[in-house]
Order: structure tokens, then sequence, then C-alpha cells
């Protein structure tokens, strides 16, 4: 572990000095990982890759703002990984900022259903989602922020949080439901 560390400070270290073999090793240890975090809020994976650039274009020019006293330098890139991928769902549509609900029902999905379907097919529906409603989702159901959190983030209301996850879940649910009809 602590040699591990040292090889991350060492690469940091390289970046801040514009040194491209720290560059290259950086993006080399990290780019599944942020190949998997961009993937979520991508159609596919060219989608992935055009946000996999901007991002790490952002972390080599922002890794002196990188302080290893708030957290690792993965969750760092995680949170600069998600962001791009926001900037790139909000550049595709704009987010609906007047939707206001305090209670949303939620749809029911059969989970033995959902035991039939494996991670893909589960992601590929959720990439048909628009991209307001795919974003809430990704942020709320596999990254675990919250409403209000996801209101910050983009820009909306927690209500339309709500709204969108909502939609997405009905959305979703449809799916399923034409691909294993009653």
């Amino acid at each position: 572990m602590i040699a591990e560390a040292n090889d991350t400070t060492a690469l940091i270290k390289g970046c801040l000095a514009n040194q491209r073999w720290a560059q290259e090793q950086l993006y080399r240890q990290f780019y599944r990982y942020a190949m998997a975090v961009a993937l979520r809020y991508a159609r596919d994976e060219m989608d992935a890759a055009d946000i996999m650039s901007h991002a790490f274009v952002k972390i080599f020019k922002s890794i002196h703002s990188y302080d290893p006293e708030k957290g690792t330098l993965q969750a760092w890139i995680r949170r600069i990984v998600i962001n791009e991928g926001l900037d790139h769902i909000k550049s595709r549509e704009r987010f609906s900022q007047h939707v206001e609900i305090e209670s949303v029902p939620e749809p029911e999905i059969n989970s033995t259903i959902l035991e039939q379907m494996g991670a893909d097919e589960i992601m590929a529906l959720i990439h048909k989602l628009p991209p307001a409603t795919h974003a809430v989702f990704v942020l709320y159901a596999v990254e675990g922020y919250t409403h209000r959190e996801i209101g910050k983030k983009l820009g909306i209301s927690e209500g339309t949080s709500k709204w969108h996850l909502s939609e997405a879940r009905k959305q979703l649910q449809q799916q399923i439901r034409n691909i294993f009809p009653s």
C-alpha cells in the first residue's frame, strides 16, 4: 500500500511538471475506472470516449488542486468524470426547471424479471432514457446522490429531480414490460 501511495505521489508530481510519461501512466492507471463512470452518463462508447477525453484534459489542467487530505485520487477523478458526464448530458438537452411535485408514486418492477437481465441489458435500457431523466436516474440510483444534491449539480429544483426519477422508473418499467410481456 505504501509503494502504491508513493507511485501515485510520483505520478502527481510528474503531472504537475507536465511530464508526458506521468500523464500517460496516470491515464493508463485510471482509464478503466473512469471509463466505467463515463459510460453511466453516455449513450454509447463514442459519447463515453468524448466524456473521457474532456475529463482527462481537466484532470491534467487541475491536478494542482487535488488534495490528498480531502480524499483519494480515484475519488477526485470520479468527481471530474461525473461532472464532465453531466456537462455532456446538459449540452444535449435543456433541463426542465418548472416541474414541481412533492410526492411521486413509485412504479413497481418485478424483481424476478430484473434478476433475469444482465447489467449490460439494464444499462442499455437506462441509456435509452431522455438525457435529463437519464442524468437524474444515474445520479440517484447509481451514484447515491440525494434529490437536493442532484438539484444543485444540475441547476434544477428537488421537485424536478423527483419528477425525472419518477419518469425514469416509469419508462424503465415500460421498457421491461416490452421485453417481458406478462
